[in-house]
Order: C-alpha cells, then structure tokens, then sequence
C-alpha cells in the first residue's frame, strides 16, 4: 500500500489527515491499528471515519486485503478503548469527568450523555455504542468507572468495533471511487440503530418478562399438584 493511499485521495495530503495517510502507507496494517488506537486514546480526534472508506477502496484496488484492514481496525480499537477503561477505572466518575471537559472538542454535554447512555443500557451501551458518534470516543471512561467486567468489556469492544469498521472499510471496498460518499450514507446509521433500538429494546425486553413470568406459573403450578 506503500504511497498509493495518499495518491488515490485526490485532495491536499498535508496536516493530520496527511499525517495519518503516510503511518498507513508506511506500515500497512499495523499502521491502520495505530491510527484506530489512538483515535480511541485521543477521544476521536483523528479523522478514522474518513480514511476508512479511503482504505477500503484501495483494497478494493488490491492495496491491502480487506479482512486485514477489518481486524487491524478493531484491534486498534480495543487496545485504545483499554487505555481509556484504565483511566475511569482509576481516576473514578468525578475527576475523569473534570479531565474530559478540560480536553478542546470535548462538550460536558457528550460526556453526560455517554454516562446516561451507559447507565441505562449497560453491557449493551459497550457494544452499540461504538455506533454512535457522540457516545463512540467516550464510551470506555464510564464503563472503567463502573468496572465493567474486563472480559465483556473487551468481547463486546471487539464485536462493536468490528461491525462498525467493517461498515466504513466495506462501503468504501463496495463504492470504489465514490468511497468519499460513504461519510454521508454513515450519518444516517445512528438514527437507524437508534430507531432499532427503541423499537427492539422494549420488544425484547416484554419477552423476557414474559417468558420469566410463564415459567414461574409453570413452577407454581407443579408445587401445587404435588
């Protein structure tokens, strides 16, 4: 992939998009899992949701093998979201909050809403939330405060982080030259997933209630014909 990322991208290679487009020609795969752990470690800051559909492309070209960029992606990923988790779990709820908001580009606002998006779904929040922009980069810090077991943690990053980057690396692999599209078919995807989850969260949960409740009648039934 030496160089032929930065030459399909069309656009001026300096700054930090350049930056990050030379760590992924210089080393390939790893380059992609630097640039996705850092990304997590530095709360969003670069711009991964746009080299992604770029890197994607250039697979499409024979660059790089399509299911490499997707695991180095998710591994970067995790490895960033553990530095994060560390960090609630050591500096606990308040004072990772007082450092967040100090952090430029960081509102009080998002980290509440991650907080909130936590408390209410949980494990789930871990898993779903690596679709949410907003909730993405800062979803790590409540479940570290909240010491989330580091086994589910860690699976649910995983799986998380596979979907989403798989959706960015396979759109841009699938649009070829017109990869730059998916950033806005991707703007769509968190009201999607919310809808999904509004609807699909009640749904399963009533299920559930249900069932528990069918078979406790059953168990009361059968103490009552002994």
């Amino acid at each position: 992939m030496m160089l032929y990322l930065a030459q399909t991208t069309g656009e001026p290679t300096g700054g930090l998009a350049g930056w990050a487009i030379d760590v992924i020609d210089a080393l390939g795969g790893l380059g992609i899992a630097l640039l996705t752990a850092l990304d997590s470690v530095l709360f969003g800051a670069l711009p991964v949701d746009v080299l992604l559909p770029l890197i994607g492309y250039t697979a499409s070209q024979g660059a790089i093998n399509i299911g490499v960029a997707i695991v180095c992606a998710a591994a970067g990923v995790v490895v960033g979201s553990l530095v994060q988790y560390t960090l609630g779990a050591r500096l606990g709820r308040d004072r990772a909050r007082a450092l967040l908001v100090k952090i430029p580009g960081i509102k009080p606002e998002s980290v509440d809403r991650a907080e909130a998006w936590f408390a209410r779904h949980g494990t789930k929040a871990v898993l779903f939330g690596r679709m949410l922009p907003v909730v993405r980069p800062l979803i790590s810090i409540p479940a570290g405060v909240e010491r989330m077991a580091l086994p589910k943690f860690v699976v649910l990053s995983a799986i998380g982080s596979l979907m989403w980057n798989a959706m960015l690396l396979g759109s841009g692999y699938l649009l070829g030259e017109n990869w730059h599209r998916v950033v806005d078919i991707m703007g769509y995807v968190p009201y999607v997933l919310l809808g999904a989850l509004a609807v699909g969260v009640p749904l399963f949960l009533r299920r559930r209630n249900r069932r528990r409740k069918n078979a406790a009648t059953a168990i009361a039934e059968t103490n009552t014909s002994r």
